[in-house]
């Protein structure tokens, strides 16, 4: 805990075995109250391992519900067991566990509600193994959400991020795709409600095991994130209604 509020660490996994221990072995305990690891049908050892090294709540997808798919059961998880806080970290090592600290303090002392750790604050991103086509995509699509969201992020694109328990219940996360893009709906539900979203740098890092999407999913998930932003925009000028803008009760 900090300042009383309960901590949570989710952790999304696939095929996550050859980085699991890693990561968990970083994340301080002193400050962590629950983790919660759910393993997407991997056809490896992530469950096994996961169990293996204390996580207290391990749960098991029969079948591959993706990306977005299994971040809802982490959040649904996370609320149901009365966390405060709910820090995503993802366990393929890709981003530093050592920056939980940093994040918890800056939600529990009350500065933001949403925080997420930014690769392109600072210059590291292509040095740390960012391959160039993803940086400069990324960097284009942020730029595009910014002008038409009225927002001003420096990324929109990683996946580690935080969130206190008042914004899960007050997004409507489990209206999003079950794919790749539900992390860029959650920050523009996150916008459309009204809150501020606080940004730290987190160092890059890119390795083999580290997971990564293909080209072809990239240009998927690239006019996924053009959607996103123009019906947001539509949305606020009351042009149309999505059900991601939906309050969750009112679904």
């Amino acid at each position: 805990m900090i300042n009383g509020k309960i901590i949570t660490v989710v952790m999304p996994a696939y095929n996550a075995e050859k980085t699991l221990e890693r990561t968990y072995a970083e994340i301080p305990m002193d400050i962590v109250d629950n983790i919660i690891l759910v393993d997407d049908a991997s056809i490896d050892s992530t469950t096994e391992l996961a169990r293996k090294l204390g996580i207290e709540h391990v749960i098991q997808h029969s079948k591959n519900k993706g990306y977005g798919g299994n971040q809802k059961t982490c959040y649904n998880k996370a609320l149901e067991i009365g966390s405060d806080i709910v820090v995503m970290l993802h366990p393929d090592y890709q981003y530093t566990p050592l920056l939980l600290q940093s994040v918890c303090y800056m939600m529990a002392n009350g500065l933001y509600e949403v925080v997420v750790a930014s690769r392109i604050l600072g210059r590291g991103a292509i040095s740390g193994g960012m391959p160039r086509y993803k940086y400069y995509a990324n960097r284009a699509l942020t730029l595009f959400q910014n002008l038409v969201m009225a927002q001003k992020l420096s990324e929109y694109h990683t996946g580690y991020r935080a969130f206190t328990r008042n914004v899960l219940h007050k997004i409507n996360f489990n209206e999003n795709s079950d794919d790749f893009v539900f992390d860029n709906q959650m920050l523009a539900q996150i916008f459309f409600a009204g809150y501020n979203i606080g940004e730290i740098s987190c160092p890059t890092k890119y390795f083999r095991e580290a997971s990564s999407i293909n080209f072809r999913r990239s240009v998927k998930y690239g006019f996924g994130v053009v959607g996103v932003a123009v019906a947001y925009r539509l949305q606020k000028m009351k042009l149309a209604k999505f059900k991601i803008f939906n309050h969750p009760k009112s679904s």
